[in-house]
């Protein structure tokens, strides 16, 4: 079982891929509209399109995943 379908068998939903500053501004305005969030280490092999910096720096970036809260 691949880590995405782990995330999604606990109720994630895969968002989008970002780095900073749009990663903290995506993942606040989730959380402002009521969703959990929860951001992984961005694999270049799981991205579709994955772009040339994306790959070059990894480091740099965190894919954001969501749920509902529960209650």
């Amino acid at each position: 079982m691949t880590r995405e379908e782990e995330l999604a068998r606990q109720g994630w939903e895969r968002q989008a891929t970002y780095d900073e500053p749009r990663l903290s501004e995506m993942a606040d305005t989730y959380r402002e509209i009521g969703l959990e969030v929860h951001l992984e280490a961005f694999h270049p092999d799981e991205e579709p399109g994955c772009t040339g910096c994306m790959t070059k720096m990894p480091e740099k970036y965190k894919t954001i995943y969501t749920r509902s809260k529960p209650g």
